[in-house]
């Protein structure tokens, strides 16, 4: 896999070697990353993506030691040296190095690592889902105010479980078992032409580009909900999109024994992203 990597002032084409047994993020998982897109050039919100990284540095009572626009920079110079036509995954990390008695890390020790590599756009194919036994904790149970690595071990247990029962992303409830999103993404159903989606209770993190995907269809004129969803209102649902970093925007083709198409709001959610995306272009096109 090709990429660019920075760490302590220095970048290079081989992955830093950081950790050992003894650093509180190998051994305690005091973790926290974001992940942005390029995408042949553009950069869609890469500033949210580079705030909400510092953000959840302090939310998980780590120092940051870079500022967003800092963060935001280095972004951008690794985007130009993989060139203009390279579809790509932008991952901003801070861990801590040492801990204050057993498990309170070390907020002084905290240090920042940046990844950018190839990571090619999935096609919008579709695919299938199942809600899964395995939810989303309360905000008093786990740091759900930041994109902590800690949170994605329960998500993968979800989707190892759905694709056992023969699907391939799973749907994860909250506590109240009401509807909080996909295993890796965000949620959107479409009922009447309606878009709903997941009211923010704490439980998940209402993402960068779920935030976009809503500002832009509201702009087109479409009615969009944030408001409780059920797993029998994904039953009788017309349309089910994932909104995510990684895929932007993916439509859910089979739910449970529900069967649907790719349906036409996705797929506006979709062209209206991709518009957007070209706002943020930062390597010009290909004359």
């Amino acid at each position: 896999m090709a990429g660019v990597f920075w760490h302590l002032g220095n970048w290079s084409t081989e992955e830093p070697k950081v950790l050992g047994p003894m650093d509180h993020a190998f051994w305690l998982g005091s973790v926290i990353f974001d992940g942005a897109r390029a995408i042949r050039g553009t950069v869609p919100d890469l500033d949210l993506h580079c705030q909400r990284c510092v953000r959840s540095a302090r939310n998980m009572r780590m120092n940051p030691t870079m500022t967003a626009d800092e963060i935001e920079e280095l972004c951008r110079e690794g985007v130009r040296r993989m060139g203009p036509e390279a579809e790509l995954y932008i991952r901003p990390m801070f861990f801590v190095r040492r801990g204050l008695g057993a498990s309170q890390p070390d907020p002084d020790s905290t240090e920042f690592i940046l990844s950018i590599y190839d990571s090619p756009l999935p096609p919008p194919t579709g695919f299938s889902a199942i809600t899964a036994p395995f939810r989303r904790p309360a905000p008093d149970q786990a740091p759900t105010d930041a994109k902590a690595s800690a949170l994605y071990p329960n998500g993968a247990r979800a989707a190892a479980w759905a694709r056992e029962q023969g699907y391939e992303w799973a749907v994860m409830l909250d506590p109240d078992g009401n509807v909080a999103e996909f295993s890796a993404a965000n949620l959107m159903m479409v009922k009447d032409g309606v878009v709903i989606t997941p009211v923010p209770n704490g439980t998940f993190l209402a993402g960068v580009t779920r935030a976009r995907i809503i500002e832009l269809l509201r702009g087109a004129g479409r009615e969009v909900r944030e408001d409780v969803v059920t797993p029998q209102m994904l039953e009788d649902a017309d349309e089910i999109f994932a909104t995510g970093n990684f895929g932007k925007v993916q439509p859910c083709t089979r739910y449970g024994t529900h069967d649907m198409q790719p349906g036409p709001v996705a797929a506006e959610a979709r062209r209206l992203y991709f518009e957007f995306a070209e706002t943020a272009r930062i390597i010009p096109k290909p004359a």
